[in-house]
Parts: structure tokens; sequence; C-alpha cells
């Protein structure tokens, strides 16, 4: 993996954006659902184009410097082939 990927100055900056936007976003969303929320709706639209545009520049960061991202799995998602699994019923003599 690049080190200069992990090191870039560009990468940091991203870094610390996401956070500081989901940090203020956590902290002003309300604990009970009957308090108004404090922002307003283009407010929240704005920080989530934010949020996409960081993401975005994130993936290609990565994908200049050869990183491929780990994709998630779901658990009722079948393994992939490459998996050497023997089926106990095959091992069985007859």
């Amino acid at each position: 993996m690049s080190k200069e990927f992990y090191e870039s100055k560009e990468r940091r900056v991203l870094l610390a954006m996401r956070k500081t936007l989901s940090k203020i976003i956590r902290d002003l969303t309300p604990t009970d659902s009957t308090i108004e929320y404090p922002l307003k709706t283009g407010t929240v639209e704005d920080i989530k184009a934010c949020l996409s545009l960081i993401s975005v520049r994130e993936k290609e960061l990565a994908d200049q410097a050869g990183i491929r991202a780990a994709q998630p799995r779901f658990i009722d998602e079948p393994k992939p082939s490459s998996d050497n699994v023997v089926s106990l019923n095959s091992l069985r003599k007859k």
C-alpha cells in the first residue's frame, strides 16, 4: 500500500472534514423525538452533499494509490467460490 496515500495532506484534510461534519450531526441530533431538529432541511442536504463529495474524492485517491476498499458482506450472502469448503457428507464412507 502506498505510504504517500496515507501521508497525503489532501487525505488528512478530507478525513478531518468528514469526522468533523459527522460529529456536528451527532451533537445536534436530539435524543428525544419530540424536540425539533435544529438545522434547516437545506443545511442538512448541503452537509449530505459535502459528505458525498468527500467520500467520492477519498475513493478516487485510494484508486490512484492502488488501494482496494474492503466490501461489506451480509450474513446471508453466499460465500465467494474461492473458499475451499468440503462438505462433511462427502467425507463419510459409504
